[in-house]
């Protein structure tokens, strides 16, 4: 058995929105699940005869047996649980608040507690809200896919909480999960895992493999729910790095003064020669020009005409200037387009310094510039990533 129970670092400050939908489901579960799950069902509701034709006698087992063993919150779930065959707007939603019990509920919350705090961080409140809301929609969506006509209803907020999971994973490689291994008698102890790790475990084994064995079809757990939630994360996250990406070279386009450069008309053969007129201008020392027509260029080809000392300049001139959106953009697409390069280590120093000003950006900070230090090709750069650490750590601000 693996039990994550915390991660490193952590954001600073409180996670209001991740807390609030920990107490949400919390409060549901205590002030309706609880009581109801005691307490016997009204004879008299007309939903009671569509729940017993629906789920009643099984084999040998008859509807009154069934009756016996009904309880109002069973009703509830019948209700406000998500039924792929009687599929509704409201059940889309109010399914992610209910859960079968307290270890569904437990399991839930802590993951939800480990994880969602960093993303938030991240992302920001509302969109954090937002994106949560749609990951457990399109989680119950993409199991509804696979058990069209189920009346069985689906509850739990596992497939809006694998979407957290999955923007984590993106964003935060290079977390540790503190995890209890329990394999008695060999092993009984705690360690500190690499987060993805933990979540590629989750995904693959405890997930896609029995989704797989199953055919897809409803099991006891929503296999489905929770890989169509991770794979939505895992695109939510991605998607929120373009659009921020395009509005860094967006608002770069507005700031730059002139006229447009000879690189802005695509598909002229000034285009094509971009890249030797930009190590031009850097070589006679005409920056702003050079950075005007870096952020021109359209195309990943056309970028990586550019030598990568130029492009690392231009993400430094940036960072100087302190146009610090720009020249995160400029050192992520070295790091995305370049990955062989033999300076990648200076493109995801460049890129902690950048995402250090931007709100919330501490803790993805900390992310480049581990990845700095893991792949420094000189002892500089792993110096100057340490001590960046260090002043996070402290606390330390320019």
């Amino acid at each position: 058995m693996f039990l994550p129970y915390g991660d490193t670092p952590n954001p600073p400050g409180i996670s209001y929105v991740n807390n609030l939908l920990i107490a949400i489901n919390v409060g549901v579960f205590l002030f309706l699940t609880l009581p109801l799950s005691f307490s016997r069902p009204d004879l008299n509701d007309p939903l009671l005869l569509e729940y017993l034709q629906a789920l009643g006698a099984r084999g040998f087992i008859s509807a009154e047996q069934v009756l016996q063993r009904v309880s109002a919150y069973d009703l509830l779930v019948f209700r406000y649980g998500f039924r792929p065959g009687s599929a509704s707007l409201v059940t889309l939603f109010s399914s992610m608040f209910l859960h079968g019990g307290w270890l569904h509920l437990a399991g839930n919350m802590l993951f939800l507690w480990i994880f969602g705090d960093n993303v938030e961080q991240r992302l920001g409140w509302h969109r954090y809200l937002l994106g949560y809301l749609a990951a457990g929609a399109v989680a119950t969506l993409f199991f509804a896919l696979f058990v069209p006509d189920s009346q069985i209803p689906l509850v739990g907020a596992s497939g809006a909480i694998s979407g957290v999971l999955g923007c984590y994973f993106l964003w935060f490689p290079r977390n540790q999960v503190k995890t209890f291994v329990f394999l008695f008698p060999l092993l009984m102890n705690t360690f500190y895992l690499p987060a993805r790790l933990v979540l590629g475990f989750y995904l693959v084994l405890d997930n896609l493999i029995p989704f797989l064995i199953n055919g897809g079809r409803a099991s006891g757990v929503a296999h489905g729910a929770h890989i169509g939630g991770f794979l939505f994360g895992l695109a939510m996250a991605w998607g929120f790095d373009r659009w921020q990406g395009v509005r860094a070279i967006r608002d770069g386009a507005t700031a730059d003064s002139g006229p447009p450069p000879r690189a802005t008309f695509a598909g002229s053969p000034a285009k094509q020669d971009s890249a030797p007129v930009i190590v031009e201008e850097l070589q006679a020392g005409r920056l702003d020009r050079a950075v005007q027509l870096y952020l021109a260029l359209d195309s990943q080809a056309e970028r990586l005409a550019v030598a990568p000392e130029a492009v690392l300049a231009i993400g430094n001139h940036l960072l100087a200037q302190q146009r610090y959106t720009q020249a995160l953009e400029v050192f992520r697409r070295f790091v995305a387009e370049r990955p062989a390069s033999m300076q990648i280590d200076r493109a995801y120093l460049g890129a902690g310094q950048a995402m250090l000003r931007q709100p919330r950006g501490q803790l993805s900070a900390r992310q480049y510039f581990l990845a700095a230090i893991d792949t420094a090709a000189s002892a500089e750069t792993a110096r100057t990533a340490r001590e960046f650490l260090r002043r996070l750590d402290a606390g330390e601000s320019d």
